[in-house]
């Protein structure tokens, strides 16, 4: 029987950077993996969805061609091949992945597994087998949330994990659920011409984000011809052979509405893989198909995995990371915990710090955020500044044609230290990076402030949202 000192379980971008930091620390390092090497971010989530929408935001532009004095004829686009550029690239990283690990001497074993003692795992596959291994590391993911009672059945009613393969755009959409995941495949859709409908149960899109962020998201995502509907909830669906009807429900006046759609994407958040694994990406086994009850790892009320400072269960040598411990849900997240996770296994003081871990969403304008949000700063007891800036008065973002959206930056009325970070619009994903070193470092909007940043940059509206913390704005 094959002995390591780490076995991890899943080679999302969790997993696998662990087993890569594992191997690094010198330990011998197994991992397992049923499907393809990347987990759900390279294969059906991260990687094939950002595809998407640069497919949708170049198609777009071309449909806007004639404001930057470019005119073309017969504009057209082919979705097959759309989604074959998305798998493509999950493909590309997926061969990367099995690069690094033998690079690093890491031995991979496909298979599922399965927890059958402390320190031992059965794999089951093409080829069952048995290994012994000194620690254990889970990092089986997520799988999307479904509706009890609501059908998915692959051709009308999907989650992200099919509408990510299907080849075809719908003349209509119903999205039941307006957060990160939702948003995305609203822009992709309606971008390529479908009537898009969003259905959230929350007083605003984007539950988490910053309120003027979020209420700005919708005004923008309404420009470009979305329907959103917040405050709603699903009640009901009926279907025919190509299309269905939802019944809704406003949560203040209770009136239901009626929404016909030729597809619907049920997009209501992501469901821990620690009780039940799964035997397709949307669907569950019954039962503990981990193994973990046999062996005393205990789940929280909410089906995630409990784990201590070490990441460590409450079996003794079993470790967890990433969406299978719980929210937020973000690859870079399990990442970072990966990394934590075996360096404390050696012995090394490091930590993950959640309150520096940025959210993204890569619709158009895009959305990023770190931090506290204005609202969670003063329910902190916070006395803040608030610096916010337009895009319409930044440089490049006027030649680009690029101006809606804001940077806004929270600072303690105190201290100047940074509290949170909140931006919508071009390249938002991109320079939410700089705010978030900002906090590693504990600087002041002060020292963002008296940075140099180049003319003419996205960028400049960071400063100029720190200077107006400071009520020095320049520009506006």
């Amino acid at each position: 029987m094959d002995k390591f000192d780490l076995t991890v379980i899943g080679s999302g971008p969790g997993g696998y950077i662990a087993a890569i930091r594992a191997a690094q620390l010198g330990m011998n390092v197994a991992i397992i993996e049923r499907d393809k090497p990347g987990g759900t971010c390279l294969n059906w989530g991260c990687i094939p969805s950002k595809a998407l929408l640069k497919c949708a935001e170049m198609y777009t532009h071309f449909t806007h061609s004639e404001d930057y004095g470019i005119s073309h004829k017969g504009l057209s686009f082919d979705y097959s091949k759309v989604v074959e550029k998305s798998r493509n690239a999950s493909s590309t990283l997926s061969k990367g992945v099995e690069f690094l690990m033998k690079k690093n001497k890491i031995t991979s074993l496909k298979g599922t597994g399965r927890l059958i003692g402390k320190n031992k795992i059965a794999i089951t596959g093409e080829n069952s087998s048995e290994i012994e291994s000194e620690r254990i590391l889970l990092a089986t993911g997520s799988v999307p949330r479904t509706i009890p009672g609501l059908e998915i059945d692959k051709k009308i009613v999907m989650t992200s994990d099919e509408a990510i393969m299907h080849k075809e755009i719908p003349k209509s959409v119903a999205i039941i659920g307006g957060g990160y995941i939702g948003a995305e495949f609203a822009y992709v859709y309606n971008s390529f011409g479908s009537k898009v409908t969003i259905i959230e149960m929350e007083k605003q899109i984007m539950p988490g984000a910053d309120e003027e962020v979020a209420k700005e998201a919708e005004k923008l995502l309404k420009k470009q011809g979305m329907n959103i509907l917040t405050g709603t909830k699903y009640k009901s669906l009926k279907k025919n052979k190509s299309s269905a009807t939802l019944t809704v429900e406003d949560l203040v006046s209770g009136e239901e509405t009626q929404i016909k759609a030729d597809m619907v994407l049920v997009s209501i958040g992501r469901k821990a893989v620690a009780n039940a694994a799964p035997t397709s990406f949307s669907y569950y086994e019954t039962g503990d198909s981990l193994g973990l009850s046999d062996i005393g790892v205990e789940l929280d009320d909410y089906g995630h995995i409990k784990v201590n400072d070490d990441y460590m269960t409450t079996c003794s040598d079993v470790y967890a990371i990433g969406d299978v411990i719980g929210p937020p849900m973000l690859a870079h997240k399990a990442s970072e915990e990966g990394v934590v996770a075996v360096e404390r296994m050696m012995g090394m003081n490091s930590k993950v710090h959640y309150n520096r871990i940025p959210g993204c969403v890569y619709c158009q304008p895009e959305v990023a955020m770190i931090g506290l949000t204005e609202k969670q700063a003063k329910d902190q007891g916070y006395n803040v500044d608030i610096g916010k800036f337009p895009y319409k008065a930044v440089g490049k973002a006027v030649a680009v044609g690029e101006t809606d959206g804001f940077v806004k930056i929270i600072s303690d009325s105190k201290t100047g230290e940074i509290l949170g970070g909140h931006i919508i619009g071009q390249g938002a994903t991109e320079m939410i990076a700089e705010i978030g070193i900002a906090q590693t470092l504990e600087s002041t909007a002060l020292e963002i402030a008296i940075t140099s940043h180049a003319h003419p940059t996205l960028s400049e509206a960071v400063m100029e949202a720190a200077l107006g913390a400071l009520g020095r704005t320049r520009n506006f």
